[in-house]
């Protein structure tokens, strides 16, 4: 039944634990709850890890070292890299504060802005984004699987006489192998997938690191250059390609962006908050995209061709001792990847949509089962697709950033009764319309348009100069739109 009544009326300090009472069940359960001060056991380690699991990935070196190819002098990026890696982590404290003043994941602070009901459409967004990429992550493990078992088992090579929608046996069995191992440790709660990333992190950091002492020794110290295109641009385009690589490190980081709020509720406080975030975010991956760059340099000298997957870099080895652990090193960083990027939010978002049947466990089984459906192996045997999926709804979480951000910082001057959060009472400050606030929704529609026509028009119909502006532009329209139509309707 709904809620008839809330507790605390006024706004709690961020000190106070909020005690909801009689909550609506359409809105409720005990992991979309805020947090109590007690259960806040994330230090500022525990931030620096989630980081270093988010960035340590295939993905992510593949994505350092493609900065590197843009025809600029190793300095040029790693200044462009420096000022948008900056960029990303006061971008993160702001949206990371909210949740963590008030204990509350992504979903429930977008209600602050969207309204109660509202906030299921930016969950749902956010939720489908994070399980396509869920299953397209487990997909590239599994193929460090498959290389495993290659390697101790060379008779499985036969399972790939057979195949079932387009995968072959042997990839069937990696990839069930990953999906159920992600699920299992998914499946015990926020507080061992911290212990998880605890150890994700750095245990990949000690492979890479291992990886480029092997390569400086066989290549030598001509590895240490860090310029990976052998054209330089012309002076005029340097400018204009260090801009693309600023806004494209923004651009890497767009979902969590959104739901870093997953994570940052449950920080002991502010301050170890950001302390992770600056040893997550500028050092962290500053450190990691030098390293990528002298091992993706040194592969050309040691192999004779570039490399920029490390798992092949690895199997290269002549060792297999060394190929199993790399191997399962990085299968351990793609699962990282996948629980700080992929698996908490839509965990979260999907238990916001039926809180009444669906905690955060559910959530998560039904966000791995739906990743099994998207057949993400088919899905990623088209580049192009992969490019206008990550392009548009790239374009359309950034509109959600800028509302959100603008609406509790300029909007509702950090005022909020999170309380109010859980009630679809009429006279709630965040029911607006019937549960939706239409002056929201304006924005983030509008501002959408704006964005995903700019990456559509650059991306797919060429219409405009190839540039990465779209993640700004979603962001700052969402922002001054909603700013402005919140004003003329008289809200706050």
């Amino acid at each position: 039944m709904p809620a008839s009544h809330v507790a605390d009326s006024s706004t709690p300090g961020p000190g106070a634990d909020v005690e909801i009472v009689n909550a609506d069940e359409r809105l409720y359960n005990h992991d979309l709850a805020p947090v109590p001060h007690a259960r806040r056991t994330w230090t500022g380690y525990s931030i620096f890890a989630m980081w270093m699991s988010d960035v340590h990935s295939v993905g992510g070196y593949t994505f350092a070292a493609s900065l590197f190819l843009l025809g600029l002098s190793g300095w040029q990026v790693l200044l462009a890299m420096t000022i948008g890696i900056l960029i990303v982590y006061v971008l993160m404290n702001w949206v990371g504060k909210p949740s963590l003043v008030h204990g509350i994941p992504f979903p429930v602070m977008a209600r602050v802005s969207m309204g109660v009901m509202g906030a299921n459409l930016a969950a749902l967004i956010r939720g489908v984004v994070g399980i396509v990429w869920y299953g397209v992550q487990t997909y590239f493990a599994s193929k460090a699987v498959a290389t495993l078992l290659l390697l101790f088992v060379p008779s499985a090579v036969a399972l790939r006489d057979s195949s079932f929608l387009r995968l072959d046996m042997l990839g069937w069995v990696s990839f069930l192998f990953m999906w159920l191992l992600q699920l299992i440790i998914f499946q015990r709660g926020m507080e061992i997938i911290r212990k998880f990333i605890d150890f994700c992190g750095p245990a990949v950091y000690v492979v890479m690191f291992v990886l480029m002492g092997w390569i400086l020794y066989r290549a030598g110290l001509s590895s240490l250059d860090l310029t990976l295109s052998g054209k330089v641009l012309p002076g005029d385009e340097q400018l204009h390609a260090m801009v693309n690589a600023t806004l494209l490190v923004v651009s890497y980081f767009a979902a969590l962006l959104l739901n870093f709020g997953d994570f940052s509720r449950f920080a002991k406080s502010e301050r170890q908050m950001k302390i992770g975030n600056f040893l997550g975010l500028p050092f962290n991956f500053l450190a990691f995209a030098i390293i990528t760059v002298i091992v993706t340099a040194g592969s050309e000298k040691v192999f004779g061709t570039m490399i920029m997957d490390p798992v092949e870099i690895v199997s290269r080895i002549d060792n297999k001792l060394a190929v199993a652990i790399g191997s399962i090193t990085f299968i351990i960083a793609t699962m990282g990847i996948n629980i700080v990027a992929n698996f908490v939010s839509p965990a979260y978002d999907i238990a916001n949509l039926f809180p009444k049947h669906v905690d955060f466990k559910k959530g998560g089984l039904i966000a791995s089962i739906l990743a099994v459906l998207v057949c993400p192996w088919i899905f990623v045997d088209s580049p192009k697709a992969i490019t206008i999926f990550v392009s548009v709804f790239g374009a359309v979480l950034a509109p959600m950033y800028g509302v959100m951000m603008a609406d509790y910082y300029l909007v509702k001057r950090q005022q909020v009764n999170a309380a109010e959060l859980y009630t679809m009472q009429p006279g709630g400050r965040f029911y607006y319309d019937g549960g939706w606030n239409k002056v929201g929704l304006t924005a983030l529609l509008v501002s959408g348009v704006i964005s995903v026509g700019w990456e559509l028009s650059t991306q797919l119909l060429k219409i405009l100069p190839a540039n990465n502006l779209g993640w700004l532009i979603g962001a700052v329209a969402g922002a001054v739109l909603y700013v402005v139509l919140m004003r003329i309707a008289r809200r706050k």
